[in-house]
């Protein structure tokens, strides 16, 4: 049995080897990556809109809360829901990427639309929750269309453009929230939508879904498509229909199939990393920049990043203090901007060095300076309490969110859900994925509702509880996470489900 998956691992990669990177598969991923940047635009938008919409809608701290949070609870039941959309829509003979990625910008849309033309908290939640819905939906369908249109060998730079568009859907609405109030920055959010639903119209169907669905023709003709006109399609056109029919019977044993010893190690795998993901603080620091900030000034000038800015200035040419919030026009947004640029250059730098240095080393590194900045933004706040070193507080914690932020995009970000795609063999993929997205969520949503609260009890101890879990996460990775470069997807799950037995 061994020697047969040695031979179908060779088989696949000679079939996709000689693959290249067309200009049909780049503009299906651009379309695809759309919905990724909506995902982006939908988590950003919370910390830029706090303060507009508490003086607008006199919303409190525990309304806010819910405000933050619903998303996650939207996203949780889009994530719960996907499987059952795919095998409604799959059983009707329609792609289910595409159809889904759909429906999930038109919820979006109305989720935005409920929320430009909210007149009070219950119209405010509503919309989120369907934000949160439709981008529950896009976080699992979007990588899965990406690694089912893309040949192996470029398989992990493709999905790792995913979180590169999400991130830039992140930093953008945090630098565009700080020239335009919260309903404009509504009306923005749905854009990307828009694009990506006329976009959808222009990329041709999933070629394993058309396998599965028993489509050959139109399978060869998408596959032919994205592979090129002159590209010889049939090694990996054989392979692709033969290992579909060989697990379509097993793919129907849905969620109770995952608990079986021989996928233990990879469901704990998948699980552990986005508990470490989300648990680690990421939600606390993107949904509620804006508080972290104000508490750690306790003044106006410290009420925005422009002033943090405007302070390490005035303390490094030491000329005097600048009691003036934003100087000029380009100061008021050097804050934001240096936000954006941290997260977006690291995210780039992740895309660029997944296939290089590997999974495992970007990972460590990822959650080592997750755990750093946790640990300054933390000191800053215990400082705080002491009362003392004043001038530097706010410089503190302007550190310590940037090293978070941008350890995080560098792999802990995006890494987990492509080692998602590496360890979970084919026929637990649906299931597993829908489980492994359930839990990302299901993390989001605690961090999202109760950070404030934490934030109120302790703000220094909040931190520091984010750092620990942060280091737990390092020695996880250390000790339980397998190195994925560079290895065929069979050897991967063969060595792991064969740990276990």
């Amino acid at each position: 049995m061994e020697e047969g998956a040695r031979t179908t691992t060779r088989t696949a990669l000679l079939s996709e080897s000689s693959s290249t990177t067309t200009l049909n598969l780049v503009l299906s991923t651009l379309v695809a990556t759309c919905g990724s940047y909506t995902f982006g635009n939908a988590v950003g938008y919370s910390s830029p809109a706090e303060s507009g919409i508490e003086d607008d809608l006199g919303l409190n701290t525990a309304e806010y809360s819910i405000f933050g949070s619903i998303l996650t609870i939207g996203a949780m039941l889009g994530a719960v829901f996907s499987g059952k959309i795919a095998d409604f829509i799959g059983r009707r003979g329609y792609c289910f990427e595409k159809q889904a990625m759909g429906v999930s910008e038109i919820i979006c849309i109305l989720g935005w639309l409920a929320i430009l033309f909210s007149k009070d908290a219950w119209w405010l939640d509503i919309g989120r929750f369907l934000v949160g819905c439709g981008i529950g939906v896009l976080s699992y369908v979007v990588p899965v269309y990406i690694a089912e249109i893309t040949p192996k060998n470029v398989r992990g730079t493709f999905t790792s453009f995913s979180q590169l568009m999400i991130g830039f859907g992140q930093a953008l609405t945090f630098l565009t929230g700080s020239l335009v109030n919260w309903r404009t920055l509504a009306l923005i959010g749905i854009i990307p939508c828009l694009v990506h639903l006329l976009g959808l119209f222009l990329v041709p169907e999933s070629p394993r879904w058309l396998a599965k669905c028993g489509r050959i023709k139109e399978f060869e003709a998408v596959l032919q498509f994205l592979r090129g006109e002159n590209a010889d399609i049939s090694q990996e056109a054989a392979d692709i229909i033969e290992y579909t029919e060989n697990i379509q019977w097993i793919s129907e044993d849905g969620i109770l199939y995952l608990f079986q010893r021989k996928y233990a190690y990879s469901i704990l795998v998948g699980v552990g990393l986005m508990v470490f993901q989300q648990l680690g603080g990421l939600n606390g620091f993107t949904f509620y920049t804006s508080v972290i900030f104000e508490s750690a000034g306790k003044l106006r000038d410290y009420s925005n990043y422009s002033c943090l800015i405007e302070r390490i200035i005035s303390i490094i040419i030491e000329k005097g203090r600048h009691n003036s919030c934003c100087m000029t026009g380009f100061s008021s947004k050097l804050g934001t901007i240096a936000a954006a640029v941290v997260q977006i250059l690291m995210t780039v730098l992740g895309v660029l060095f997944i296939d290089k240095c590997g999974r495992r080393p970007l990972l460590l590194i990822s959650v080592a300076g997750t755990c750093l900045g946790c640990f300054l933004t933390g000191l800053s706040f215990f400082l705080q309490d002491l009362q003392s070193g004043k001038e530097l507080i706010p410089i503190l914690v302007l550190i310590g969110v940037l090293v978070f932020l941008g350890s995080f995009q560098l792999g802990l970000a995006g890494i987990p859900w492509i080692i998602m795609s590496e360890i979970f063999p084919i026929n637990i993929m649906v299931s597993a994925g829908s489980l492994v997205t359930f839990v990302s969520w299901v993390g989001a949503w605690i961090i999202a509702v109760t950070f404030n609260f934490s934030f109120g009890w302790s703000t220094a101890g909040t931190f520091f509880i984010f750092a620990g879990i942060c280091g737990v996460g390092i020695l996880f990775i250390a000790k339980l996470v397998p190195e994925t470069k560079g290895r065929a997807l069979e050897e991967i799950q063969i060595s792991i489900t064969h740990s276990l037995q």
